[in-house]
C-alpha cells in the first residue's frame, strides 16, 4: 500500500494538538488593519489560534494522514 500524500494547503494552515484537536488561525487578519477597517478590539481578537469546529474536524484529518 502505498503512503498517503499529505494536502499542501492544509499543512500550511492547521496544526493538531496533542489531545487531538484541530487548531487554526483566525481569518480577516491580512486587509484593512488601519484606520477605518477594523476596531482595535476586532485586531486583538483576531490575533491568537483557536480550535476548528467539530464539523470540519474529521476533513481536515483526512487531509494531515501523518499527523
Amino acid at each position: 500500500m502505498p503512503k498517503i500524500k499529505t494536502h499542501s494547503g492544509a499543512k500550511k494552515r492547521f496544526k493538531i494538538s496533542k489531545n487531538g484537536k484541530v487548531i487554526r488561525a483566525h481569518a480577516n487578519k491580512s486587509h484593512l488593519l488601519n484606520g477605518h477597517g477594523k476596531t482595535r478590539k476586532s485586531k486583538r481578537m483576531l490575533k491568537g489560534t483557536t480550535v476548528t469546529d467539530k464539523t470540519n474536524t474529521a476533513q481536515i484529518k483526512k487531509l494531515l494522514p501523518y499527523k
